[in-house]
């Protein structure tokens, strides 16, 4: 027996199997809408009318398993009533395959998240291929929590704590760790999936079982401890009112502890309240605009095999590293081998760290290779140069490199704040020059902001975005203006947290007014870790390029040494790596918050109106992915538009008649259509 009906398809075969496999037509990864929830119940029906010996689930994309829910189509759903019987729905075809009468198989390759790893969780066994497995329950990241009944059968399979931890942090978890917890049954080699899921489905073993203890902490008393010490770590993380999911993904626990079916009615009820949050809202619409960023790479001819970094620098030194443990061939190059050691050393400890599979650090290793004479210049794909910030200094090195370039290598600036225009001056051909802006710490931080001048060609920014994309990092496309976006928008915000400083504010005030915002940093330990020579002189060359005042305090502490974090002492002595906060004892102004945001949010419409990005979703991409700016609120713009466009103006003007100019709103407010949407 076989037959196809559209996602799915269903072939019973000699020995009684029944092969139920989903491959969503014309999609590069399977999800779950209605549509292929509606097919898999009419496949169930007639799985349960055949009464074959066992089934298994598997996938015909290449890519992976089963990617999740259909974001797009959830995300659309317009009030409560609507998603709670969409999730009821999904429940009850989940629970139509966990009651099937013979053994079931969820046969397991790439990827298996969220609804995905839900449905594998509704069969009796999992076996799954060891290679580039990824398992998770990520639905908090955009706001919500699992739906189709994995609050319940997590806990139930790999226990409460270990549930909750999948399901509160959102991680991925790799095959080993998934085997030893019991979420996988068996990993093989992916050549060997199918033949082992036919093994286990014509001899299957005893279902696993949560061990004895593992069982009673679902007992009233003893989930209440579990919960209590959940939430304690996630109010060390996050506060309710920006972030709900993850609060709520407790209090199911406290309040079912997986046990009986009103769990599944309780978790319905939950996540068809959280579809409706703003930070639900503003998540799933981040996860869109990441989705879009990532798309920007395109496809490239360019191989990007051989890349060569001069500057061994913490940026350039990191750059380099990240090169290598992507695969590439990087040479290394500074004025002297000293100089390249630090670099060198860091990256073995970052391979160390990062790598996995054995021998994978060695590799990397070998792939990164000092250069102080630049003889990997002529066979580099991309130069990238990543010296301190001076154009002179960048002229001067083009003027040595230019001439080495392979026809169609790209030549890229990681600077960030002199415009291109400034450092194609004496360049024979300025069209191959990109900016290449990446932020520190640059293996956490995934934006990269690529800057086009006057004088790129589209084939060199084409090039540029794709090799953003070849690095796995976010390609923000910028036209090329003083500080570009992510400094020009954040230079603002850090010296108005100066300029408050110099007033009297306590430091840890002004910061707990940004964290209580949302931002994962407050501006001044954000200034300390930046470097204050480095957020003077990139204010400086702002503050020269639209007219503004800058603080005076901050030049006086470079002079002294005081350089933040990286000196052991800035506005805040640092120790192991971390501030020291002297508590406020006076109250912070009413108006700090509004002081520090508004200015944010004011540069970002000033850059829009100057087109330094092609549209407001883009600006906002890039101000979260780039700043931290507080994810649950999506972004300056988005921000604005849901307080108020017309209360945000009222606003600046009342703190620009107190605190002067740098407040008056900019004209963008009144001329951009799209704010106001």
């Amino acid at each position: 027996m076989s037959g196809t009906q559209g996602n799915w398809a269903l072939e019973i075969d000699g020995d009684s199997i029944a092969w139920l496999t989903l491959d969503c037509p014309g999609e590069s990864a399977n999800t779950l809408g209605r549509a292929v929830l509606t097919e898999l119940n009419d496949r169930l029906a007639e799985i349960e009318r055949a009464r074959p010996r066992a089934v298994v689930l598997r996938s015909g994309k290449e890519s992976g398993f089963v990617a999740g829910a259909d974001v797009r189509e959830f995300s659309s759903l317009d009030d409560e009533a609507r998603a709670y019987e969409l999730v009821r729905t999904a429940q009850r075809v989940f629970d139509r395959l966990e009651a099937l009468p013979c053994p079931t198989v969820a046969a397991l390759h790439g990827f298996a998240l969220g609804g995905g790893l839900e449905l594998a969780m509704a069969c009796r066994y999992r076996i799954a291929a060891e290679e580039g497995l990824a398992l998770g329950l990520p639905e908090v990241m955009l706001g919500i929590h699992p739906g189709f009944g994995g609050t319940v059968r997590a806990p139930r399979l790999i226990g409460g704590p270990a549930a909750l931890d999948l399901m509160l942090t959102g991680r991925n978890l790799r095959g080993d760790k998934a085997l030893r917890l019991g979420l996988i049954d068996r990993l093989v080699p992916r050549e060997r999936l199918a033949a082992a899921a036919r093994e286990l489905a014509l001899s299957p073993p005893s279902p696993h079982r949560l061990p004895l203890p593992q069982r009673l902490l679902a007992l009233p008393g003893l989930r209440t401890l579990v919960g209590r010490q959940a939430r304690r770590q996630v109010a060390r993380r996050a506060r309710e009112d920006h972030y709900p999911a993850p609060f709520a993904i407790v209090r199911l626990w406290d309040a079912c502890g997986a046990r009986g079916e009103s769990a599944y009615e309780a978790e319905a009820r939950s996540i068809a309240r959280l579809f409706r949050t703003p930070a639900s809202r503003n998540l799933v619409r981040l996860f869109f605009l990441q989705t879009r960023l990532k798309s920007l790479g395109g496809k490239s001819e360019h191989s990007f095999g051989r890349v060569h970094v001069i500057g061994a620098g913490v940026m350039g030194g990191d750059i380099a590293a990240w090169c290598a443990f992507r695969g590439m061939h990087v040479t290394l190059q500074d004025r002297e081998l000293r100089f390249v050691e630090p670099a060198l050393a860091r990256a073995r400890e970052f391979f160390a760290k990062r790598c996995r599979r054995p021998g994978q650090a060695a590799e990397c290793e070998a792939r990164l290779v000092a250069d102080v004479d630049g003889a990997g210049i002529p066979q580099a794909d991309v130069v990238i140069e990543a010296i301190f910030e001076n154009a002179g200094a960048k002229r001067e090195l083009y003027a040595r490199v230019e001439p080495q370039l392979k026809a169609g290598a790209l030549l890229a600036t990681n600077t960030s704040s002199i415009m291109l225009e400034e450092l194609t001056r004496d360049l024979a051909d300025p069209r191959r020059l990109v900016g290449l802006h990446f932020f520190n710490p640059v293996a956490r931080m995934m934006l990269v902001e690529v800057i086009r001048g006057t004088s790129t060609h589209e084939r060199c920014l084409e090039a540029a975005m794709a090799f953003t994309r070849r690095l796995d990092k976010l390609p923000l496309p910028c036209r090329s203006s003083p500080g570009f976006v992510v400094n020009r928008v954040l230079m603002p915000y850090m010296t108005e947290a100066m300029f408050a400083a110099e007033e009297g504010v306590a430091l840890a005030a002004i910061d707990q007014a940004a964290t209580d915002f949302g931002m994962p940093m407050g501006p001044v330990e954000l200034a300390d870790t930046v470097g204050l020579d480095v957020a003077m002189q990139v204010g400086r060359i702002l503050a020269e390029a639209y007219g503004r005042a800058a603080p005076t305090r901050v030049q006086s502490m470079v002079e002294a040494g005081l350089l933040g974090r990286k000196s052991g002492r800035g506005y805040y002595e640092w120790r192991d790596g971390k501030p020291l906060r002297a508590p406020s004892r006076d109250p912070a102004p009413e108006d700090l918050q509004d002081r520090l945001v508004l200015q944010f949010v004011n540069e970002a419409v000033a850059c829009l109106r100057e087109g330094v990005v092609a549209d407001a979703d883009l600006l906002d991409a890039g101000m979260v992915f780039g700043t931290g700016f507080a994810p649950f609120r999506g972004g300056p713009l988005r921000y604005a538009r849901e307080r108020g466009v017309d209360q945000v103006l009222d606003r600046l003007r009342q703190l620009e008649q107190r605190y002067g100019s740098r407040f008056r709103p900019d004209a963008g407010w009144t001329t951009l259509d799209a704010l106001r949407r």
